[in-house]
């Protein structure tokens, strides 16, 4: 098994073996992240829920108040005003039947997909297209919506969706290498706050198992949950 390069190897060496706070696993994430391009810092929670039953799967979106770092391309399905409202908000893309055939012709470039109501029968038809790239317009995440102009710019202001996977895990980018420690850590507390506060009603037993942190190309590193846990805090305060 590959065990990474020159770079990996090194940090793997210096990584926390136990859980530490969520400051000084962002401040050893930060450190290690020296490839030649910024890098998306990622969380991974692993959540104490079965995702095969339904009273188990969690889902939702929070906005994260440092943004992403991403820029994100929006597709918007509406007609008539709803579409001029969309264009007006910044959507990059914005159709009817006419984006419909688009994806269906394989061209999706989009990382963020909003819809009227009643745009849901023709993007119904493209749920084995969009379902599997999570790209599925849902109401429970706030984008199928008449709020149009809501939607895009929360997608574009750093709106972070999230799904837990068959494993029970939530993955989440929560901003960038450059970004300064405490605005990092206080997106961090937003996601986890979000997910907390949608745990289902099937949820037993301890809900935040495991935290972890990591950037795109560098090790991961195990966060003490408790240390992440509560009303994030703004990043001005949290660096004083």
């Amino acid at each position: 098994m590959a065990q990474g390069g020159k770079r990996i190897r090194a940090a793997r060496q210096v990584r926390p073996e136990a859980a530490i706070s969520l400051e000084e696993a962002v401040a050893f994430v930060k450190a290690n992240a020296s490839a030649k391009f910024d890098e998306t810092i990622e969380v991974a929670l692993n959540l104490g829920v079965d995702p095969r039953h339904a009273d188990q799967m969690v889902r939702g979106s929070v906005t994260l108040p440092n943004g992403t770092g991403k820029t994100v391309r929006v597709a918007v399905f509406a007609r008539g005003p709803k579409a001029d409202e969309a264009t007006a908000a910044g959507a990059d893309v914005v159709g009817a039947e006419d984006l419909m055939e688009t994806v269906q012709g394989g061209t999706i470039e989009f990382d963020r997909c909003i819809a009227t109501p009643d745009m849901m029968p023709i993007v119904g038809r493209l749920g084995k297209i969009l379902g599997p790239r999570g790209l599925m317009p849902n109401p429970k995440i706030g984008t199928v919506t008449m709020d149009v102009k809501g939607a895009v710019e929360a997608a574009k202001g750093g709106q972070v969706t999230f799904r837990v996977e068959k494993a029970g895990i939530i993955h989440a980018g929560v901003g960038k290498a450059s970004f300064d420690a405490a605005k990092l850590a206080e997106n961090i507390r937003s996601i986890v706050d979000a997910v907390s506060r949608a745990r289902p009603t099937g949820a037993k037993g301890t809900y935040l198992k495991k935290l972890s942190l990591s950037s795109s190309m560098g090790p991961g590193v195990t966060v003490d949950v408790s240390t992440a846990t509560g009303p994030a805090q703004p990043a001005q305060q949290a660096a004083e």
